[in-house]
């Protein structure tokens, strides 16, 4: 069961409403540890000063900001933490926008905001508010020492909280190189069949749909060389040369369209099934092996 990790209150105009914080996501990552290749022992990374070689203890470091190559403006403890944003317990809504003014690119981590102990009806009043008038609320709170800027908006019977960056944290797209110029204007027929093919693949968005296949394929993968199956690598997959745009937009169109005459969806990509020397499957292909066998002895028994 999720557990919240702050509490406080949405404060507007002279109004207050005591909240908690949940986080929204819980990351899949497959994590790996380092381990010496000879023993599979894990490694131990230790603080080492290059000057001397000798290990140096988390006591005698301190922290410094390079003003220049190898030199180093050293910051105490103390002078940061009394420069430490003000630690309140309140979200303080500095105005409410329309969710289409804001770009997604600055949004960061996404919460939950729960109602706290007897805050049922002023929780439900505020978001009910909200999505009657469709608005997000900007606000300011501090959560671990840091203070951040956040977007609360109303999402189904909850209000959600996103962290957003700063102006100044977005990268101007025009500082990259290779953003194209006017020299690359596309044709009105190539924008016309660009935009079929958008329409063609336009559907409902369901969330649901979607995996992380590789997380998938390596945990796959895990659970085979865990069982002592051998793997073959596959050499990768090289994306066809298509002559010219057009002619790459011409193929797509026809592929979308011919996936909507066989029933509107799109086909499942086929799986590669990698087989050890003995012509063991392995992951999800040795599963639905060891499934059909089941139903097999099933339907004999009957």
């Amino acid at each position: 069961m999720p557990r919240s990790i702050w509490s406080g209150a949405i404060s507007f105009g002279l109004v207050n409403v005591p909240v908690k914080l949940y986080s929204a996501v819980s990351r899949k990552t497959v994590r790996f540890h380092q381990l010496h290749d000879a023993d599979h022992v894990r490694i131990q990374q230790k603080r080492v000063c290059p000057a001397d070689g000798e290990e140096v203890a988390y006591d005698n470091i301190v922290k410094g900001y390079e003003i220049s190559p190898d030199k180093y403006v050293v910051i105490e403890p103390e002078e940061l933490e009394a420069l430490d944003p003000k630690k309140t317990r309140s979200i303080d809504i500095q105005e409410f926008v329309d969710l289409s003014e804001i770009d997604p690119i600055y949004f960061d981590h996404p919460y939950y905001l729960a109602p706290g102990t007897g805050a049922s009806k002023a929780y439900r009043l505020l978001l009910a508010a909200m999505r009657e008038t469709n608005k997000v609320a900007i606000a300011r709170v501090v959560i671990r020492q840091k203070e951040n800027l956040v977007a609360i908006r109303a999402t189904g019977d909850v209000l959600t909280m996103a962290t957003m960056v700063f102006h100044d944290e977005v990268i101007d797209p025009g500082t990259i190189d290779e953003v194209p110029d006017d020299d690359a204007e596309a044709s009105k027929r190539e924008i016309e069949m660009a935009e079929q093919l958008i329409e063609s693949l336009t559907g409902d968005f369901e969330p649901e749909k979607y995996h992380d296949e590789y997380r998938e394929r390596v945990l796959e993968l895990i659970e085979a060389k865990a069982a002592g199956e051998e793997i073959s690598i596959q050499p990768p997959e090289e994306p066809a040369k298509v002559p010219d745009l057009m002619a790459a937009l011409e193929q797509s169109l026809a592929a979308a369209k011919g996936s909507a005459g066989n029933g509107g969806e799109k086909a499942a990509p086929k799986r590669k099934r990698t087989t050890s020397g003995n012509g063991a499957k392995t992951g999800t292909a040795k599963k639905k092996s060891t499934s059909s066998r089941s139903r097999s002895k099933a339907s004999s028994k009957k």
